[in-house]
């Protein structure tokens, strides 16, 4: 079994309920949700916007690969109504519509979302692909991460590995 923490976000219509149906849709499709953070209410980063988030951190025990539980909350972010999400290549955008077209979005990368599920941290792996990081590339810059996983992490530890061998990143958070 596997141990992934990831983070979740909503700032779209009903907040809580979203980040709920979000949980139960990974302990369905990812695997038994551990634990969950506290929500918190944040001001948008890296757009601006009148509606606030909601944001937590679930830690997930998983028979899933990385790439796997990309796709499946990836698919969960579909059903829920997300109808967009950036790629990670060259600042564009996927519009996830009945057929898949690319749009280029120079102003911002981020916009409103009902749901947001990004994996942070997966055992102890690096991952360095185009459309998958792990850790989490901007975790350490997002308080809306950082202090939601820090809450229910096992030995307090966020560096980058979840099974306790802290190896301090404090280059990373700056």
């Amino acid at each position: 079994m596997h141990k992934v923490y990831l983070g979740l976000g909503s700032n779209l219509g009903d907040r809580r309920w979203n980040i709920a149906e979000a949980v139960h849709f990974i302990s369905e499709r990812v695997g038994m949700v551990l634990r969950q953070s506290s929500l918190i209410e944040t001001e948008p980063w890296g757009f601006e916007s009148q509606n606030k988030f909601l944001n937590a951190v679930v830690l997930c025990e998983t028979t899933k690969s990385p790439r796997e539980v990309l796709q499946l909350t990836q698919q969960i972010e579909r059903d829920m109504g997300r109808t967009h999400k950036r790629s990670m290549d060259h600042g564009q955008w996927i519009m996830d519509h009945e057929k898949l077209s690319i749009v280029n979005c120079q102003s911002s990368i981020y916009t409103d979302r009902c749901i947001d599920i990004d994996i942070l941290l997966y055992d102890d792996i690096t991952v360095d692909e185009p459309d998958l990081q792990i850790p989490h590339p901007l975790m350490y810059q997002r308080d809306f991460v950082m202090i939601p996983l820090k809450e229910i992490n096992d030995n307090g530890n966020v560096n980058g590995n979840v099974n306790g061998n802290d190896n301090d990143n404090e280059n990373e958070k700056r």
